[in-house]
């Protein structure tokens, strides 16, 4: 659970940003970096983590991690603003990366070795993948606040309770991992960016879609992934597994790119398409990551570091992209509304008073995708104009829906191509004996 819930906060607020983006009145870009300050920190902790658990033992890393990661959760849900909402999300990483790696060593103590990583990589994926749904219905039902404050009770319950055995204290160095699998994770982690994060912000943002309503589509995904990942040994060997799942998650980003309309309907074969490929792609290369000689712990936090490098990646690559593609589909979108304004059969002061109301929308909407509706209520307009109006403001509407996900279609495309790095990458040294 505890893995679980640490990984779950790489993509937890996904669906919580455009609140944070309304609440601390900032832009798309700059609120991504609760994302990115997170994943960035537990990719860089890792492997200190597990030099802490190997020559500490893992008392001090578990008991520490759990504190420092609720106290740094408690203060997210309190800051007043970004800047203190990005440092805590520092620290909750901090604390994450040592619980990530004192739950490994505890699970490694009660298990054999091959279910230990199955049930430590199970417990990451389930949490990363199941991370954008729950944020978005905690958001809706309370608030993006209740998503930190939530994790602040259920992580104190893991200080009591058990007896914490004293993990060997390794000095000496060992091997994280192959070179081909981490590159692999990075990779696979950087194209999911774009299921996770894009897809998220283009459901709420440009297609007007509440919290809960979004998490009900995007929990496609995880679903697929939690269904296909025990079936994932019917494939074949790991290498041929992880190949099979990124040409299956580059294909889901490819038809997300090239979408024929906004509507969610849309989305649900790209989405049972990218969940398939994370489930391969992600078992077997966690898999891959953690077998071999030797203790554990260190390739453990080397895969840990890959993919939250990979999300970093993903985000550094992505986000200018679709933000460069908003401002031009922004553009289109108010040219082709203007057109339509002029051509609606209004009267000329009806006209001009609507058109202002827009002008303000769109000032308002600072850069994203404006929420046209507001400016059609309470005009005064006479019993023949209220068909004419009711056309009017479901052709801007749709207009606008039309530019979001012209905006986002460069992304998943690119996503989808990072996605087919991972087969090249598939070619360096991988363990012997396998295929």
């Amino acid at each position: 659970m505890a893995v679980a819930a640490v990984l779950a906060d790489s993509s937890i607020v996904t669906l919580a940003l455009p609140d944070i983006v309304r609440d601390f009145d900032a832009s798309v870009a700059e609120v991504a970096w609760v994302l990115i300050s997170f994943n960035l920190v537990l990719a860089l902790a890792a492997l200190p983590a597990a030099t802490l658990v190997r020559r500490r033992g893992v008392a001090p890393a578990w008991l520490g991690g759990l504190a420092v990661f609720a106290g740094a959760s408690l203060v997210c849900a309190l800051a007043p603003g970004l800047t203190v909402l990005v440092a805590a999300r520092c620290a909750q990483a901090v604390g994450g990366a040592a619980v990530v790696a004192a739950a490994f060593a505890l699970i490694c103590a009660e298990l054999e070795a091959r279910r230990a990583i199955r049930v430590w990589g199970g417990a990451g994926i389930f949490g990363a993948a199941v991370g954008p749904a729950l944020g978005g219905a905690l958001t809706e039902l309370l608030s993006w606040q209740a998503i930190f404050s939530a994790q602040v009770p259920l992580l104190a319950l893991g200080a009591f309770g058990r007896d914490l055995p004293s993990a060997p204290r390794e000095r000496s160095a060992s091997d994280r991992g192959p070179l081909g699998i981490l590159v692999a994770l990075a990779l696979i982690s950087a194209a999911l960016t774009a299921a996770l994060f894009l897809l998220v912000v283009m459901l709420i943002e440009g297609w007007r879609l509440s919290a809960l309503e979004a998490a009900g589509v995007v929990s496609i995904m995880p679903i697929a992934a939690l269904f296909t990942a025990p079936l994932g040994n019917r494939i074949g060997g790991e290498r041929l597994r992880a190949a099979t799942g990124a040409v299956a998650v580059s294909g889901g980003l490819a038809a997300l790119g090239l979408l024929p309309g906004a509507h969610v309907a849309w989305t649900v074969a790209p989405q049972l398409l990218i969940g398939f490929g994370l489930g391969l792609t992600l078992t077997a290369l966690t898999e891959g990551a953690l077998a071999g000689d030797g203790p554990a712990a260190p390739r453990a936090a080397a895969s840990i570091a890959a993919r939250h490098a990979g999300v970093v990646l993903g985000l550094a690559l992505l986000t200018p992209l679709f933000t460069a593609d908003l401002d031009d589909q922004e553009v289109a979108a108010q040219r082709a509304g203007s057109a339509l304004l002029l051509d609606a059969r209004l009267r000329p002061g009806l006209k001009i008073r609507l058109g202002e109301r827009l002008a303000e929308r769109v000032q308002r909407a600072d850069g994203r995708l404006p929420n046209l509706r507001p400016a059609f209520r309470d005009l005064d307009a006479d019993a023949e104009e209220r068909g004419p109006l009711t056309r009017l403001r479901d052709e801007l509407t749709d207009e606008v829906r039309r530019a979001a996900t012209q905006a986002f279609s460069r992304s998943f495309l690119a996503g989808g191509g990072l996605a087919l790095l991972v087969l090249p990458s598939l070619l360096l040294r991988w363990r012997p004996g396998r295929s």
